[in-house]
């Protein structure tokens, strides 16, 4: 969906999108308030249908708005307009801690990896004493700014999530790499959870590898609860080693041993910045697989002659006590009293001895055959039992997929006796790719989560499938599949929606290569100002920051301003007026005094005159003469562009108007 133009809460203008997450989609936009920039977070669409989701999710928003810290990205507002469900923070300007490692592609330097993680810490140690839990540290939430600031973006969001039964498309909320061992069994989680975090993006930071990797989330979870990571100071030796012992302190799995709290993990943060190579950092250990043991009495009911030899060995002596008793009462009591502590302690000791029975180490089992497992369980003197029995693409049918207790190197004692619960791996369930084209989104989710497949959305813009439904699946109807593999389902958004940009001033080329790469269909005509430049848009037919339709057609009006040519106008004046001169005359004339001569005159008449004027266009008058209207040959020059108009006046009337096309090769108008 492109909300890029909507105005949210009648304050936030969505400018355009920046990112895209896990739980929702991130864009920049202007508070028209406050006349800033804001980072605006919309919640994807299946996270809005879950009410008791979006109750938590409004209740977890607000309190971490109250939180105020300089390592935590502010919250400055939450609401929901049109069931999109935002959150209004600060806007960011830097690169995430994931982005920095990829870049660096090994090793970040010691100093500033400790810095980064203090900074953390001390947003932790705020966010922990406000009762916040992050429950999703990993370097994607942690943004650097560009003066090298740690920002942590996302707080109370995860905990919304986590607790509703929401999932993406069948993946899991943040990432498994990150997650603390109670975490990753679905357990409580605390602040010493996001300890054990901060812990892992330690050691990728100064390692440039996370602990725990697999090709399935489900194994790396595994490998989370059961194996210890390879110390950070053997993949890389530059690490000092008071780094080292905090990295491996935090990611004790038990939680009794990790740091209690943030602020205790930052006193050895900081000495370690002093004192890199010091030994101070405290490492707890003892045995945390020891069970509580229900005392047995009936060990005592059930020894033989217990009540009656005690009771004749009471008879028998009775007498002579007695007797001592009364001859020595003050001794008597210093005595009784002894005896009474020796009594509680001997009995004391005793039922421990027999309560309590001796520790055993207990095997490994996990990987092994369910015969081989319970052989090695019941050799170590300890009770096998098979808890379920599960499909797993990982493990191979008939082996043990996990234990419990979770064995540990370093941690493997048990009373003898103990149950040692395993689960075993069916093997990989197959299951049939059923056909979901056409269908809508959540139907199609459905029927692939039905056939326990999960379903990966991509969106896409289509001009044939409506909107929210399947155009295509990436693996074929009626294929097997294993249980567990993802399907990739394109799913349509419709009509792809593109805004139109400005390009009025720009030149033609220009505005039609930033309109077509937009996905516009450009039609351009062209017009003349001579005011601006040759080449120059003059107005485009769709204004700039309309949302059209991807393959729109928009008309572009481009200026083409003519080039000055030279024209010639010439005038047959006698003929246009149609004049004719007046002819010679001859006169004779008789002399009275002598009759033998006479006289002839011959009288030439007078030509007219008239005024001519050529007028171009009607402002540019190029000859204006008063000339016999006998003329035959007038001829003046005028320069125009386009088509110029000639009109030709005699005596100020308009005998005759002619148009003149300056681009033909032709540019002469005669008048005739």
């Amino acid at each position: 969906m492109n909300i890029e133009g909507k105005l949210l809460g009648s304050r936030y203008e969505i400018i355009e999108k920046v990112g895209n997450g896990g739980m929702s989609t991130v864009y920049r936009a202007i508070d028209k308030i406050l006349k800033r920039n804001v980072a605006v977070k919309i919640l994807r669409d299946e996270f809005t249908t879950d009410v008791e989701f979006i109750k938590r999710f409004e209740v977890e928003a607000q309190s971490a708005a109250r939180l105020a810290h300089p390592n935590i990205v502010s919250i400055y507002d939450v609401g929901v307009e049109d069931n999109l469900y935002y959150i209004v923070m600060e806007l960011i300007q830097g690169k995430t801690l994931k982005e920095i490692i990829i870049e660096e592609r090994g090793p970040l330097p010691w100093k500033w990896s400790v810095n980064v993680a203090i900074q953390i810490a001390s947003a932790l140690e705020t966010a922990h004493r406000n009762n916040i839990i992050h429950r999703d540290i990993k370097p994607h939430n942690i943004i650097i700014t560009e003066d090298g600031i740690a920002k942590v973006t996302d707080f109370g969001i995860a905990k919304a999530v986590s607790n509703s039964t929401i999932t993406t498309f069948g993946t899991t909320i943040g990432s498994v790499h990150y997650f603390s061992p109670e975490h990753a069994r679905g357990g409580f989680t605390d602040a010493k959870s996001d300890l054990y975090s901060l812990g892992v993006v330690m050691y990728e930071m100064l390692t440039g590898k996370v602990p725990f990797d697999a090709d399935t989330p489900v194994s790396v979870a595994l490998k989370h609860m059961q194996e210890d990571p390879e110390e950070p100071i053997e993949v890389n030796p530059n690490i000092p080693f008071a780094i080292n012992k905090i990295i491996m302190k935090a990611l004790q799995k038990d939680v009794t041993l990790r740091y209690q709290s943030a602020s205790e993990m930052l006193v050895d943060l900081r000495k370690a910045l002093k004192d890199p190579d010091g030994d101070f950092v405290e490492n707890l250990e003892y045995d945390k697989t020891a069970r509580t043991q229900k005392i047995n009495t009936d060990i005592y009911e059930n020894m033989p002659n217990y009540k009656t030899n005690s009771r004749e060995k009471s008879h028998s002596e009775g007498n002579k006590f007695v007797q001592f008793i009364k001859n020595h009462k003050g001794l008597s009591v210093i005595v009784g009293l002894i005896l009474l502590f020796a009594i509680s302690l001997g009995g004391t000791l005793g039922v421990l001895s027999i309560t309590n029975p001796p520790e055993v180490d207990m095997p490994n089992v996990v990987g092994l055959t369910k015969e081989e497992a319970q052989s090695k369980v019941e050799e170590a003197k300890l009770k096998f039992e098979v808890t379920s029995e599960e499909y797993n693409k990982d493990v191979q049918e008939g082996l043990v997929i996990s234990q419990d207790p979770f064995y540990m190197e370093k941690y493997h004692k048990v009373k003898e006796g103990s149950t040692v619960k395993v689960v075993i791996s069916k093997g990989q369930e197959k299951t049939t790719v059923p056909n979901v084209e056409g269908k809508e989104k959540q139907e199609a989710i459905k029927l692939l989560e039905d056939a326990k497949l999960k379903a990966e959305v991509i969106e896409e813009s289509s001009k044939t499938i409506q909107k929210d439904h399947v155009i295509s699946q990436e693996i074929a109807p009626n294929t097997e599949a294993f249980a567990g593999d993802s399907v990739k389902i394109h799913v349509s958004t419709g009509i792809e929606q593109v805004t139109v940009e400005g390009v009025i001033g720009k030149q033609e080329t220009e505005a039609k290569k930033i309109l077509e790469e937009a996905g516009l269909n450009v039609t351009t005509t062209y017009d003349e100002d001579t005011s601006k430049n040759t080449g120059v848009v003059l107005r485009q037919s769709i204004e700039s920051g309309k949302i059209v339709d991807k393959d729109s057609s928009i008309t572009i009006t481009v200026n083409k301003v003519e080039e000055m040519k030279q024209g010639t106008v010439k005038v047959n004046l006698k003929s246009l007026l149609k004049y004719t001169p007046p002819t010679t005359t001859q006169n004779q004339t008789n002399n009275t005094n002598n009759t033998t001569n006479n006289t002839t005159t011959t009288t030439t008449p007078q030509i007219e005159k008239a005024t001519v004027k050529i007028v171009v266009n009607d402002e540019d008058t190029i000859y204006k003469q008063s000339v016999e209207k006998t003329k035959t040959d007038i001829s003046a020059t005028f320069s125009a562009r386009g088509k110029a108009t000639v009109k030709v006046y005699v005596d100020d009337i308009l005998k005759e108007t002619k148009e003149v096309d300056m681009s033909s090769s032709n540019t002469t108008c005669i008048f005739e």
